[in-house]
């Protein structure tokens, strides 16, 4: 009988652990997307064999086909070895912008959230200006200011985000301090530093990691619109926006517009599907 109980317990274990870790399909063509982006990234020579750079004037614009998946530009090169080339600038600056904004954000957040008193009330009020000004107007202004270069462009992506991250970060501290484990621990006489990192910072950071895979998404959108705009690296870079911008001059053509612009709203929808899904599970 304690076998037929221990057996039925182990199950119903089992089955909650899988309930726990199973994956919508949704979720899973999204990780998809998301890991053939990173390996374009990393490595864009074993996806493609053509050169970003040179192209073939016979060849030039070509309609997609066997040899060139997303045809050819003007210039005869492949569209397709040019997103896939151009994936890594996207993804890298995305990725520091992200860095920018969680690190300078969480900061302020924690130092906000945690020591009170006039802190709070000046980095608050920090946080409502930077609030205030749109984040594409602001990224714009940086940019603008900094150089007209991808990086700049994620820096400037970055600083936007400050601001989201400082008000998530500060209402989860003040949330965590009120816990019961954590005035057990100011009872028990621990330091407000061993307090802050070993009971704060964890479990105030939970609420930041989908915010951050959301801002992954919502950067690569950005720097892609200021690539389109002008203020990334000039020709013959190959930022998504940047193809975009070019291929509008040849509309006549419409790969050269859709091609790019497809993979940059599925990857951004991707990461937005993952982000919402942490949410569910966090």
């Amino acid at each position: 009988m304690s076998f037929v109980t221990t057996s039925v317990i182990s199950g119903s274990r089992s089955r909650a652990w899988l309930s726990a870790f199973r994956v919508p399909p949704t979720v899973a063509i999204s990780f998809l997307v998301v890991a053939i982006v990173i390996a374009w990234s990393l490595a864009p020579g074993l996806f493609t064999q053509y050169s970003p750079v040179v192209g073939i004037p016979a060849d030039k614009l070509l309609g997609p086909n066997l040899n060139h998946w997303f045809g050819t530009d003007h210039l005869g090169r492949d569209v397709y070895a040019r997103v896939v080339y151009g994936t890594a600038s996207s993804v890298s600056s995305a990725l520091v912008a992200v860095v920018i904004g969680v690190v300078a954000g969480g900061l302020v957040g924690l130092l906000a959230g945690f020591f009170g008193g006039w802190l709070d009330i000046v980095l608050a009020r920090l946080v409502d200006v930077l609030l205030a000004i749109p984040k594409f107007l602001l990224a714009v202004i940086v940019v603008t200011a900094i150089g007209f270069e991808t990086i700049n462009a994620a820096i400037a992506t970055g600083v936007s985000a400050v601001a989201i991250f400082a008000r998530v970060t500060r209402a989860e501290v003040i949330k965590t301090r009120q816990a019961t484990f954590v005035e057990a621990a100011f009872l028990s006489g621990g330091s407000r530093s061993f307090i802050l990192w070993r009971h704060i910072l964890p479990n105030a950071s939970r609420s930041v990691l989908p915010l951050a895979v959301l801002q992954f998404g919502e950067s690569i959108l950005v720097i892609a619109s200021l690539a389109f705009l002008g203020y990334g690296d000039p020709p013959p870079a190959s930022d998504w926006g940047l193809l975009i911008s070019i291929g509008k001059d040849y509309l006549k053509w419409p790969w050269l517009v859709y091609a790019p612009a497809f993979i940059t709203i599925l990857t951004v929808l991707s990461v937005n599907r993952i982000s919402r899904w942490l949410r569910k599970t966090d």
